[in-house]
């Protein structure tokens, strides 16, 4: 009998803690949703809509094969940011094999942003073919009606064929470059940062990889990502109804190596956290600034400070979020990644801070709430 009860009441409070509502972010730890069970929404952004809002990310299963595409994106929503309810799998993968998206292809970092226009919800995300590796280079777009979806597969594209950058002079567009360059040669480095890989990929259209999207405020929206051979990344105005390119784009710090890009505007400045390329390895995040998000974009530093700073505390950056009804308050969203089973990959969310100098900048902490924003 008294095993029974105690039984009993092991349920009754295991079902009691995961009922209680959390009010603090702890970096690195798991983050139960509603069920207790570990989001699963890596490579993710959020939207805010109507009060609530929505997490959207990679659907991973276990083991290594769990970095391929086998269910699709899945959708958290929230009211707090700490507290989330599975709303399900939002966008799924195909059953047909002829399909871009069938399963066991890749989609990463799925972004959704919403079109006050068109009343639209619009899905953007890199994505591989299946059994192609990384050598297609696509993103893909899908669009849905209500936030948690589903959403509908539109197209997979390599962005802005037949274009050239904005920020590309008609000496370059003339350029003619050697054959057979050895790669990381002195020689190839200067064709690289002249454009060698844009001239190599004009028609068909450029590499979009690592990826992530920003709405300015006069409305305008951008994808952002790596592109040509993951050395030069690529920010690419959208159409009005944000599922196509407009074909006016621009190349950020040729052959930099920067990936993983989170966009967010602060002061009048426009910032820019990317990661290097060191495939599932941390390493250490990078800062840069602008004074338009197509204007020239200059690296500065490291954001990241203290124990760990050189390996941006075992993460890389996904998403900049802007907490609503606070000013001038955002949240550094990253993942650290566990390639060898991709299923337990944890979440690292930091809040931003602000120098002297009104540069942003990160460092550890273990526990902390939203109310850190109201310190200021």
């Amino acid at each position: 009998m008294r095993t029974f009860l105690f039984l009993i009441a092991t349920v009754f409070f295991s079902f009691s803690a995961l009922c209680q509502k959390s009010t603090t972010f702890k970096p690195g730890e798991i983050w139960p949703d509603n069920k207790g069970v570990h989001i699963n929404a890596h490579g993710g952004g959020i939207l805010f809509h109507n009060g609530k809002y929505f997490w959207f990310g990679e659907h991973k299963v276990e083991g290594k094969k769990g970095n391929q595409a086998w269910v699709g994106v899945h959708c958290y929503s929230s009211g707090n940011l700490t507290d989330w309810t599975d709303e399900g799998i939002a966008f799924s993968v195909s059953n047909d094999p002829e399909s871009e998206i069938t399963a066991g292809c890749v989609i990463e970092r799925p972004k959704v942003i919403y079109n006050k226009k068109t009343g639209k919800f619009v899905m953007w995300f890199h994505l591989e073919l299946k059994g192609q590796g990384y050598k297609a280079a696509k993103t893909g777009v899908a669009v849905a009606d209500n936030p948690t979806g589903p959403y509908n597969f539109l197209k997979a594209v390599n962005p802005n064929a037949g274009v050239w950058p904005v920020n590309y002079n008609g000496e370059l567009i003339s350029k003619k470059f050697p054959e057979n360059l050895k790669d990381w040669s002195d020689e190839w480095i200067q064709a690289v940062k002249d454009g060698l890989f844009v001239h190599r990929d004009f028609e068909k259209g450029q590499m979009a990889r690592d990826m992530s999207l920003y709405i300015d405020d006069d409305g305008k929206a951008y994808h952002i990502h790596a592109s040509e051979e993951n050395l030069t990344l690529h920010i690419a105005e959208l159409t009005d109804d944000y599922t196509g390119f407009t074909g006016k784009y621009i190349r950020v710090l040729p052959t930099g190596h920067n990936e993983a890009p989170a966009l967010f505007k602060y002061n009048n400045k426009y910032f820019m956290i990317t990661s290097g390329c060191t495939g599932w390895a941390p390493n250490a995040a990078r800062l840069l600034v602008s004074g338009s998000v197509m204007g020239n974009w200059e690296y500065i530093e490291n954001p990241c400070v203290g124990t760990d700073k050189e390996l941006t505390f075992h993460a890389q950056s996904t998403y900049i979020l802007p907490v609503e009804g606070k000013k001038n308050a955002f949240i550094f969203m990253a993942d650290r990644w566990n390639p060898e089973n991709a299923i337990d990959g944890r979440y690292i969310w930091l809040p931003v801070q602000f120098n002297e100098m009104g540069n942003p900048y990160l460092e550890w902490i273990d526990e902390w709430k939203l109310s850190i924003f109201d310190k200021k």
